[in-house]
């Protein structure tokens, strides 16, 4: 795939692959991938369970190092950052929507949503009252006191996207953010995503095997087998 030129790129991935074990063990996760995103962008990774989307957002994050090619994030190469670099990085700049959503089972709703901040050094009462604004916006305010055991598996996927936004990131990574919502309330979701890109100029990148998440994305890039297949949009 040819990659386009501009300089509003905040990722960027120059024939990227992964490998997960060694010799005959050998699986390719991701295999060779050159694509970018930037920022009011909402890019979408489509393709089944297995297809690789979750590792290749996992790379875009510097959670994991390619095995081979080159990836930058912010304007520069992943290898160049620290480690604690990085770590700063991803607490202040990327938020994470996680397919398993990582809620914390002893904090309540507002102190999952709020965390994220914190960790920024946000004092916490100013922490939840900037969080309460995103539990509203995913419409789960009423929510804010409970603790994760007491919640739907659709009210968990909103919890985590709340807190997802609630650091204003320059990059948002979305891991099936619609898999466990009903219709109505997944394009909801999306429609926040969408909105967060456009109205705050920000990149959202969202993996989902969902088709009708196509339909408010700015590109569809389609993957299988851990590789990049075409452009769908």
């Amino acid at each position: 795939m040819k990659i386009p030129e501009t300089k509003r790129w905040i990722v960027q991935l120059d024939h990227v692959s992964k490998i997960f074990g060694a010799n005959e063990h050998k699986t390719a996760a991701v295999r060779n991938i050159s694509l970018t995103a930037s920022l009011g962008e909402l890019l979408v990774l489509l393709g089944p369970s297995g297809s690789g989307k979750t590792t290749l957002l996992t790379l875009i994050a510097g959670l994991l190092k390619p095995t081979s090619g080159h990836m930058s994030i912010f304007g520069r190469n992943i290898d160049l950052y620290p480690p604690k670099d990085l770590q700063a990085l991803r607490a202040r700049q990327i938020g994470f929507v996680f397919q398993t959503f990582l809620l914390i089972d002893s904090l309540t709703v507002i102190e999952n949503a709020a965390l994220v901040l914190q960790f920024t050094g946000k004092p916490k009462s100013d922490s939840q009252d900037h969080a309460r604004r995103f539990l509203k916006q995913c419409q789960i305010e009423h929510l804010a006191q409970k603790f994760p055991a007491m919640l739907s598996q659709g009210e968990k996927q909103r919890v985590a996207v709340a807190r997802a936004l609630s650091n204003n990131p320059d990059l948002i990574i979305a891991d099936e953010p619609t898999g466990s919502l009903e219709t109505k309330q997944g394009l909801h979701i999306i429609r926040l995503l969408h909105e967060y890109a456009k109205e705050l100029d920000r990149c959202v990148i969202v993996a989902s095997h969902d088709i009708r998440i196509a339909e408010l994305a700015d590109r569809v890039l389609r993957m299988e087998d851990g590789a990049l297949l075409d452009t769908c949009k």
